[in-house]
């Protein structure tokens, strides 16, 4: 395992992370926290977040494993440290994660298990070590054919169900959003393709989600002039996925908000041209869109960000809880946290060569802002 950072270095770590006051004060732990890396129990950790009225349930607290893709994918044999799925899910249970969720289902070729569990075999595997470490596994990022299915692709897909089954995942879904284009027509054509794949997996008893980026939050170009090509060039105000949700069937459909996307969103886009060429204001709310549609949002990506005027998406992605989302006020505002399922993410957690250890250290701060919520 890791040796414990020094407080030097702990301090270091600090400073890459830009924690001022008020961050390492609504960390619950500060720099102690990320100086006990991944050796400190979990019973320890627990200890030191407590708080009265907490809202997100222990067993509620979940990861998805992109966030220490680092750790997952590096060869065991020339790293001491955890690697491997088997490794990884030991150190996310004793840092007090509850439930995982899959981008894949590849690791490294010397890890126990071997290069791919993406078969019955390894999914059988896979449960085991979750079992062995108290973790659930709430879904993953992975296969969504195209539409009309083929053969191969049906088959494969309904491997990806059985696979999820035997996780016991109760839901199965992708990181991408229905579909990149702006026109209404290739929306409809993505609903009716989620929602033929929706059935299918509603037959296997499982939910099918898709993810969201922050242009799926964009106004849907469905009205006004058509250009050379015959698409509409203006708005009727609704965004894309509130379109495809209004589309798509709730019994089949349902999707995972990337918290941090959806507030670049609200940054990027807070204005569309009407259909009488007027230029009109309509700034997005997450925690609304989420309530409008309830049920179906069953999971979260609590990712956080930190302002930053300078860069395009209006946030840089910090470690969850170092960052100016206000979580507190989302979660409060979209309550049943019996049916949600928060995912923490970080894309930028992997250190590299430099701070290998990174990943999971930034894997225990989100677990305790999480917990602390």
């Amino acid at each position: 395992m890791f040796d414990a950072p020094s407080q030097n270095e702990a301090s270091a770590l600090a400073r890459a992370l830009r924690l001022n006051r008020r961050q390492l004060f609504a960390a619950s732990t500060g720099v102690a926290a990320v100086a006990a890396a991944v050796t400190v129990p979990a019973a320890t950790a627990e200890a030191t977040i407590h708080r009265p009225g907490r809202k997100i349930p222990k067993g509620k607290r979940g990861i998805i494993l992109y966030t220490v893709r680092d750790a997952v994918s590096r060869d065991p044999n020339a790293f001491n440290g955890p690697s491997g799925f088997k490794e990884v899910f030991e150190a996310l249970a004793k840092i007090g994660y509850k439930q995982v969720e899959f981008a894949g289902y590849t690791q490294h070729a010397n890890a126990p298990g071997g290069a791919s569990l993406e078969s019955v075999a390894g999914a059988k595997q896979l449960r085991k070590w979750l079992d062995d470490n108290g973790l659930r596994a709430q879904g993953n990022h992975g296969f969504i054919p195209a539409w009309p299915l083929t053969p191969a692709d049906e088959e494969k897909f309904k491997l990806h169900l059985e696979i999820a089954n035997i996780l016991g995942a109760q839901h199965v879904g992708t990181g991408s959003d229905p579909t990149n284009s702006a026109f209404k027509a290739d929306w409809d054509v993505a609903a009716e393709k989620w929602n033929g794949l929706g059935r299918i997996a509603a037959r296997a008893g499982l939910k099918l989600y898709t993810h969201n980026h922050d242009v799926a939050y964009s106004f849907l170009l469905d009205s006004g002039p058509k250009d050379a090509s015959g698409n509409p060039t203006r708005s009727s105000g609704i965004r894309r996925l509130e379109y495809f949700l209004k589309v798509t069937d709730p019994k089949y459909v349902h999707l995972e908000m990337d918290v941090f996307w959806a507030h670049v969103a609200q940054y990027k886009f807070k204005e569309y041209t009407a259909p009488d060429g007027s230029t009109r204001t309509d700034v997005f709310d997450p925690a609304a869109t989420v309530l409008s549609a309830n049920a179906r949002f069953p999971l979260f990506h609590a990712k956080d960000g930190e302002p930053d005027l300078d860069v395009a998406n209006g946030y840089d992605i910090v470690p969850f809880g170092t960052g100016k989302i206000d979580y507190e006020r989302f979660f409060d505002r979209v309550g049943r946290t019996d049916t949600r399922n928060p995912m923490v993410e970080q894309d930028t957690a992997p250190g590299g060569t430099a701070a290998p250890a990174q990943s999971l250290q930034h894997a225990r701060l989100g677990l305790q802002h999480l917990a602390s919520l």
